[in-house]
This record gives C-alpha cells, structure tokens and sequence, in this order.
C-alpha cells in the first residue's frame, strides 16, 4: 500500500522563501503521518501564473536555488519523496531546445526530491493557450524537446507524473504506461470558474478508465490577482470512481492510501452552485488584500443590491473592522436608500460614514453653467455625481492606505452602464464576473444562510426595482433590456461567442441582440480601464476577453 499526500497549498505568485516554506512544512506533516509520497500542485514553488517573471534570468535562477533549497531541508526525512512543480531551464542559459527552434527553453516542470537530491524532472508536454492560459509565450513542450517521460519508484510502486493539461489528453498518460507507471501523479493550477470542479472529475475519471490506472490530483487554492484556485484535491480508483476529496478553497493536506488499482481516503462534498460562487469571492477578495499588504475596505454604500452585496462579501473576507462604508446621497438620492444603507451597515457592525455630494455637485455646475449655456441637461450631469463619489473615494483610500473595492457587475461592465472615472474608480472589482440575476441569487443564498430574522441583507434591497439614482424616476430599465433577457443574451454572446443570428434563431428579438451586441464593442475602451475584478466564470472581462477597442466587424 503506498501513502499518499496531496499538498492543497496557498502560493502566491514571486514569494519563493514563502512558498518553499508551505511545501516543506506540508511534507514534514505528511512524513510524520506516514506518508512516503507527497504531490505539491503545479508551478506551487512560483504561485501560478508567474507571467513575464519567467522572462528573467534572475528569477529562473532564483527558482533553480529555491529548489535546491527545499531538497536540502528535507534531506533527513528517509524514504520521503516529495513531487513538486516548478518552472526549469536546462543549463545556466537553458541548453535544451526544440526541433523547431534555436531559442533556449524554459518549461513547466515538476521534480522528484529524495534524501536532499533531484532525482528526476519532468516538463510539461500539452500547453493550454485559451481563456486565461498563456503557457505557449513562455514554456516549450517537453515533447516538442524530445524529452521522456518520468516514472519514479516509492516501496514498490511505480508513479508516473503529469502536469494539468497533460492529463485532458490521451498521449500523456499513455505514454507514463508504456513506461511502467502503475499511477498517475497529477500537477494542477486549474484557475476556478463555475462548475469547473465537476468537469476536472470527469475528466481525470476519463483518463483512469483510458489507462486502467488511479489518478492523483494535487491542485492549488487561493486568490492571485483576477483568478482563483479552488482547492479540492482529489484520487480516483482505476474505474473513475472518487475515493479522496479534499476541502474546496482552503489549504489542507488530503491523504490518500493506494493500493493497486483502489485509492481510499475521505471524500469531502462539493459546495452548491451558490456557494462555489460565494467562497470564490471571498477568497478573491482576502487574498487580492492580504497578498498585497491593503490594510482594509472602503465601499461606497448606494442602498442598492450590488454594493449590498459586495459589503456582505468583504465583510465574510476580512472582517467587519476592517470594511469602511461611505453613503454618498445626491439630491436624486431615495430616502428608503439612506434607510438601508444605514441599517446594512448596522447589521453588519461596519464604520458608516455619510457624505453629502449635493453641494459639489452644485459647486460644478455652476462651474460648468458658462460651457453648457443653452444645452439641456443630459448623462453628462449623472456622470458627474458619480465620478464626486470617485473621488470622495479615492481620497479616503488616499488617506488611510484601504483599497476601494467597486461594486459593477458583468451586466453593468458588458453594456457600459458605468461611469469612468466614477463608479469604476477603485482598486479590485468584486462581481465584475458576476452578472446580475446571479447577484439576486447570492443575494438571497447569502440571505438562507443566516438564523431567520436576522437576514444581512434587507429585503427590500433585494426587491426594489434597481436604479443608479443619477436623475428623478430612474431605473436600470429604462436603459437596458431586462436583466433576464440582457444576462441570457450576454452568456450566449459574450462567453459562449455565439452570433447575434445564432442568438436570434434561439428566440430572442433581433433588434435587442442587436443592441446588447453593439453595447458590448463599443464599451471595450471602459473596460480596459476597470480594475481588475475576480474571475468566477469560464469568460470573463479581463485576462481571457482580448477584443480590439477599434473594430470594424458587427457579427
């Protein structure tokens, strides 16, 4: 029977001493829970995705020394091996090269460590160039390179080792059989979206049932920057069938006994679709804040549902003390708005601060009277209330070193609904990947969550028609379609690239796709200035929607 464990580590991305650190304590604990073997996630001794740091020399070496170094402290844990992931050059200047190519390569890599040696490295064959990955600019496949596989021996039992995308295709796999693997070891830094759990499952039960081998699934978790890693490790017996899950979005070391083609071991639940959302976001936002030295919050409190939610979401990540509210009225403002934005804030027991932006707003457009002499009132005067907010804001981050979080959604960023410069100012953009029906949904799981009667979110937020509150009777509707309508055409256009006539034939009406579709181009230039925002989709507005601001084609 062979140990195993699974080591669902927190990197982040450049803390070399750090996340050395967390892989040699993880291994320490399981050697003295009697594990011989010991998977640490992919690229776990960088954090994933290093990006452009992979371009630097000083770096690579860095890593090759940080390795050394992992070797050397567990050099007194007999019999231990421990697999772990980490970007490799071969040669001081990376002599390997492929067939097509001169340039030196760099690859994705992984290292067997056994009595203070490097016994074995394997790189990376399958390099995933789509959504948020961009493995192609920096890693050369090793079999491009015309490097072997790797199968290494633990009391008996001979492990063969892949890296996360190795394991969706058939050839790697295959090829660590041939070379005597009776398990499958796999390295992972599969960034989360929704439902990506259930997928990675199917998956690697494809894989088990194509080899007639266990897989072992070592898988990163924590925030960096937009994405998120969720955590849930897992085995699967030589059927596809799950014998070990480990927690979702938490560090943890997930055991797991293997012993020919059975794995055994504890299976944790996957969360609910809400709730995969929820731990998302908030792991996105305390790690975004931790991992950056913020020392809190700032929001500014509408009374309305997206900044009601993204509060309850800081306040579940960093706690109460550390979240700053700031209800920021205009004389458009509801009184029913001050009253819940006053009795969120006291539900939760954060700062609440009121700032009235009557007075500037007089203040500019007295300003402004002699330039505007003649031209009726218009968007021009909404935009100007939000971006005083923005810079109320700010300047309060400004002062006490607290990011200001934003509160758009995905609908809002798909169709422009936002002011630059006002609503967009700040430094992390909570649900720019959640899209507003799934705004109500958190809303109300959030809700179910708590004892009856003592919901932290009012309701009437919930059920009061939605409004920026930027001109007398304004609601959202009166701009956009209705959010159903609006959010299944996004899905459909934005994340799914279907056409405005596939999305018609599909029922919807033309003119409104039409119109949804030409909001989405001529918006772009806004969201190249957003703040980044966490990633809790398969496509989301950031690292994996790169469309040309200047674009001719209307499809």
């Amino acid at each position: 029977m062979l140990h195993v464990a699974l080591a669902q580590i927190n990197a982040t991305v450049g803390d070399l001493d750090g996340n050395a650190r967390r892989i040699v304590n993880a291994a320490r604990r399981a050697y003295g829970q009697g594990a011989k073997l010991v998977i640490a996630p992919e690229l776990a001794l960088t954090g994933y995705p290093p990006e452009d740091l992979l371009l630097r020399p000083a770096f690579m070496r860095a890593c090759a020394e940080a390795l050394q170094g992992i070797a050397r402290e567990l050099m007194s844990s007999e019999g231990l091996h421990l697999l772990v992931g980490h970007p490799h050059q071969f040669g001081e200047r990376g002599d390997v090269r492929t067939r097509s190519t001169s340039q030196p390569l760099r690859f994705n890599a992984a290292s067997v460590l056994i009595g203070g040696r490097i016994v074995g490295t394997y790189c990376k064959r399958e390099l995933p160039n789509y959504q948020v990955f961009d493995e192609r600019r920096y890693f050369g496949s090793g079999r491009d390179a015309g490097l072997p596989p790797l199968v290494f021996d633990v009391g008996g039992t001979r492990v063969g080792v892949l890296i996360c995308e190795d394991a969706w295709f058939e050839e790697p796999g295959a090829a660590a059989k041939r070379a005597g693997a009776q398990v499958l070891a796999v390295l992972n830094a599969s960034p989360f979206h929704l439902d990506k759990a259930e997928e990675r499952e199917a998956r690697m039960a494809e894989r088990a049932r194509a080899t007639g081998l266990p897989v072992l699934f070592s898988h990163l978790t924590g925030g960096q920057d937009e994405v998120v890693f969720d955590g849930a490790s897992f085995a699967v017996d030589a059927r596809g069938q799950i014998g070990v899950r480990g927690p979702s979005f938490d560090e943890a070391l997930v055991t797991a006994q293997v012993e020919g083609g059975a794995v055994r071991g504890t299976v944790q639940p996957l969360p609910s679709y809400e709730a995969q959302a929820w731990q998302a976001l908030v792991v996105g936002v305390r790690h975004y804040l931790g991992k950056n030295g913020f020392p809190g919050a700032i929001i500014g409190l509408s009374g309305g549902i997206d900044s009601a939610l993204v509060l309850a979401i800081a306040v579940d990540a960093l706690g109460a003390d550390k979240v700053r509210t700031v209800m920021m009225p205009s004389p458009y403002t509801a009184d029913i708005s001050w009253i819940d934005a006053r009795d969120m804030a006291q539900r939760l027991g954060v700062q609440y601060d009121e700032i009235a932006i009557a007075p500037m707003f007089d203040s500019f457009r007295a300003a402004l009277a002699p330039q505007f002499q003649g031209l009726a009132e218009d968007t021009t005067e909404e935009n100007i209330q939000a971006r005083i907010r923005g810079t109320l804001l700010m300047a309060l981050s400004n002062k006490t070193g607290r990011i200001v979080l934003t509160t758009g959604n995905k609908s809002e960023m798909a169709t422009g609904y936002c002011t630059l410069y006002g609503d967009m100012a700040g430094g992390f953009a909570v649900i720019k990947d959640v899209a507003k029906t799934l705004v109500y949904r958190l809303a109300r799981w959030k809700n179910a969550q708590c004892v009856p009667g003592r919901e932290i979110i009012p309701e009437r937020i919930i059920t009061r028609a939605p409004s920026a509150e930027l001109r007398p009777d304004q609601t959202d509707q009166d701009s956009l379609p209705p959010y159903d309508v609006l959010d299944a055409i996004l899905s459909r256009y934005m994340e799914e690239d279907q056409s405005v006539d596939d999305i018609v034939a599909a029922g919807f009406e033309r003119a409104t796709v039409e119109r949804v579709a030409r909001l989405i181009k001529i918006n772009e230039y806004k969201r190249r200035q957003a703040p980044v925002g966490i990633r809790i989709t398969h496509r989301a507005f950031g690292r994996d929607w790169r469309y040309p601001i200047t674009s001719k084609f209307r499809a």
